[in-house]
């Protein structure tokens, strides 16, 4: 697909599924919690699909909690994002789904494996057999980077992203 340069809207929406409080994963001091240990990669998502920086982030989540939350984002290009991460959701529903609405156009990316596009000349649909988040792509360019003495993402960008987070897990918490 050719890059649209266009402002995006995306929406995000993770049926994260519940975990008990008492599990690791939710202790912040252990697995940072669940915004922080896992919503984190999908402001990431965002941040990359986007191509430009994070101006503005605001959460609002039912009772403080991080696994219950819905983050809007900003862009310096005036594109925004939202992230629904819930544990609250019914497992028949994906539990990963995309949604990018842009220029006359859309695309649907339901768990990573089927992606259906809206007003592309040549393009409907794709499914993949398996689910492919892209962790394969991600080792290997960290591979090639330290070979190269080169981050695949810029510094900034990892910056960027990790303040963020930490600004919405703060926002939550107080």
């Amino acid at each position: 697909l050719t890059p649209i340069s266009s402002p995006k809207h995306i929406i995000m929406t993770v049926n994260a599924g519940f975990i008990p409080a008492s599990h690791w994963t939710q202790a912040t001091e252990v697995g940072g919690g669940r915004l922080i240990g896992e919503a984190c990669h999908f402001v990431d998502l965002l941040r990359f699909l986007i191509g430009y920086p994070i101006k503005l982030a605001k959460a609002f989540a039912i009772d403080k909690q991080d696994d219950q939350v819905t983050i809007n984002l900003e862009f310096s290009d005036g594109s925004v994002g939202v992230i629904h991460y819930l544990a609250n959701g019914n497992k028949a529903f994906p539990k990963e789904r995309l949604e990018i609405f842009t220029a006359g156009k859309i695309i649907v990316v339901d768990n990573f494996r089927k992606m259906k596009a809206y007003g592309f000349k040549n393009f409907k649909k794709l499914n993949l057999w398996r689910q492919d988040k892209g962790q394969a792509n991600c080792v290997k360019a960290f591979l090639e980077g330290l070979k190269a003495g080169q981050s695949p993402i810029e510094f900034d960008e990892l910056v960027e992203v990790h303040q963020v987070c930490i600004d919405l897990y703060n926002q939550i918490k107080s």
